[in-house]
């Protein structure tokens, strides 16, 4: 019989796993991507609510680091931890110095793409169309969206219309954007999204919420930059992971930890559970979501053996896109 210890050990871990498979307790994430097959949800983006950003959006890029089960643990399956890339904020990443080598030699490139960073989107708005019968809308009606590289460059490319004088988040002439859901190879497809291409004004409703609320600063939800000690810890696990050995938890918890597991002796609360694209440094649970992870990014890996095709446009920085937009405005 267990005792009294392991059955409250054991139930505070059963809690701190359902907790963290919710988008954020408030429901504030919106899960586009428990869409069936066919459906579409209709968003309109606001701002930032950091001036400082050039976009409506934050960029996060994070790697992904899969171990053989935990040290210690007989039963234990393949586990995940993400790591931030610092990269993020124009530093070195100790992993990609390592694996962009690896796209020098044909045989490692599928383990090249393992192991280089992940990216994704956040942006915030209002849903105005939702297809999802079971998502209910939070107190505050601003909600948050993990955007992929797939959606993403739809996003970007589309600004690049000479027709549009307006930025898509104007509040008076912004423009709804269309998330559709398909299939293709047996994975989900949305090249089918799209912007609206009638203007459209923020609803008296709508309005109210952002005079109410007030607009998310987005770089809040991305995952606290590694010190230097986290560094060292980061490029110790990605060796021990390539290396096919099992996570530590008396060497790593106090760093970074798989989704629900617990923090050694004397270490910190349990690392949030969650799936895919959340991040799990234990200094700062960011951004709680049970979104999928992003696809290999090409545009930004090295060049590998054979040349890969990529879609028109896809070069194009961000921040010409949208300055060409505030030139056209200013005319």
């Amino acid at each position: 019989m267990a005792s009294l210890a392991e059955i409250r050990a054991r139930l505070q871990a059963a809690e701190s796993k359902q907790g963290g498979q919710s988008t954020g307790g408030d429901n504030s994430i919106y899960p586009h991507w428990n869409m069936e097959e066919g459906q579409s949800a209709t968003l309109r983006f606001l701002p930032d609510g950091n001036t400082k950003n050039t976009f409506f959006w934050q960029e996060r890029a994070m790697i992904r680091l899969p171990f053989n089960g935990v040290k210690g643990e007989m039963d234990s399956k393949q586990v995940m931890v993400q790591v931030p890339c610092v990269e993020m904020w124009n530093e070195a990443c100790p992993i990609l110095a390592e694996v962009r080598n690896w796209f020098k030699d044909k045989s490692l490139e599928d383990m090249g793409r393992k192991y280089w960073k992940k990216r994704s989107y956040i942006f915030q708005g209002f849903v105005r169309e939702n297809p999802l019968s079971d998502d209910k809308s939070p107190e505050n009606p601003i909600r948050r969206f993990i955007i992929g590289p797939q959606i993403f460059t739809t996003i970007k490319g589309a600004l690049m219309d000479p027709e549009l004088e307006e930025l898509p988040t104007d509040y008076l002439r912004g423009l709804d954007f269309r998330v559709s859901k398909g299939a293709k190879g047996g994975f989900a497809d949305y090249n089918g999204s799209k912007w609206a291409r009638k203007e459209s004004a923020l609803t008296e409703a709508e309005q109210a919420a952002v005079d109410a609320h007030g607009l998310f600063d987005l770089s809040t939800f991305l995952p606290k930059k590694p010190s230097d000690v986290e560094l060292k810890v980061i490029k110790e696990m990605f060796e021990a992971s390539v290396d096919g050995q099992p996570y530590d938890t008396e060497r790593w918890g106090q760093y970074f930890r798989p989704a629900g597991v617990q923090a050694p002796a004397g270490g910190s609360a349990p690392a949030p559970a969650a799936d895919g694209d959340t991040p799990t440094p234990v200094a700062k649970p960011a951004l709680k979501v049970a979104a999928p992870v992003s696809d290999f990014d090409e545009d930004d890996a090295p060049a590998p053996t054979a040349p890969v095709a990529k879609p028109a446009g896809s070069g194009q920085k961000a921040e010409d896109i949208l300055a060409m937009i505030r030139a056209r405005q200013q005319k």
